[in-house]
């Protein structure tokens, strides 16, 4: 089986030969320096956005001091949203209310959080996950349905819920270490081309005997 085209917006193909607007492969779509996106991550929206990197991180404005990192080959289902650091108020007063960001002169400097978001590869955030601000995702979680999502989430965790919490791992720790060592999403890509039937049927033995390393 093919992977998609890297460089290629839309990589699924309908049966009369179009492509669909849904879902588009992030980093050839999102111009936002705020925001660094791996390959072959995708992104799927019922109501395609003009602009895909203000829909998932409505919070990264111009001005935000943060950055969101995505990894390659995630999967960011329909209604996911990256709650950056710009969207927090400092509690430091008797208010938190934002009185500074409504001037050019005290705007400057007024941003309480400069935590970055960080989203490991191969993760799956599905249908209406939020992510809060400075959460840090590892490689190859599961973010469930409608979870919300704080802190540092461990490789290859299942979260579910609000507050989002760790209910399972998809693997044992020895396994866990090893996908981690072999680090296939970082594989030529002729490599993972080959090892696509080791990843999808889950042999790792397979999977260990076809790394280019």
């Amino acid at each position: 089986m093919p992977l998609p085209d890297p460089a290629q917006s839309h990589p699924i193909e309908l049966p009369d030969g179009s492509l669909y607007p849904g879902t588009v492969l992030l980093n050839q779509v999102v111009n936002n320096p705020q925001i660094e996106i791996g390959d072959y991550t995708y992104a799927s929206d019922f109501d395609p956005p003009k602009d895909w990197g203000r829909r998932l991180a409505p919070y990264l404005f111009p001005f935000s001091q943060e950055r969101l990192i995505i990894g390659k080959f995630c999967q960011i289902a329909q209604g996911v949203r990256f709650i950056t650091a710009s969207a927090n108020h400092s509690q430091a007063g008797l208010t938190c209310y934002p009185f500074p960001v409504f001037s050019l002169e005290t705007r400057a400097g007024y941003q309480c959080d400069l935590r970055d978001t960080v989203i490991g590869h191969d993760v799956w955030l599905g249908y209406g996950s939020m992510v809060l601000p400075g959460a840090r995702i590892g490689h190859g979680s599961i973010i469930g349905a409608g979870a919300v999502v704080r802190g540092e989430i461990p490789p290859y965790a299942v979260v579910t819920g609000n507050p989002g919490t760790v209910v399972r791992h998809r693997f044992s720790p020895d396994v866990i270490t090893r996908l981690l060592d072999l680090k296939w999403w970082d594989w030529p890509h002729e490599a993972i081309k080959h090892a696509e039937a080791a990843l999808l049927s889950g042999d790792l033995e397979q999977l260990a005997a076809l790394s280019p390393s």
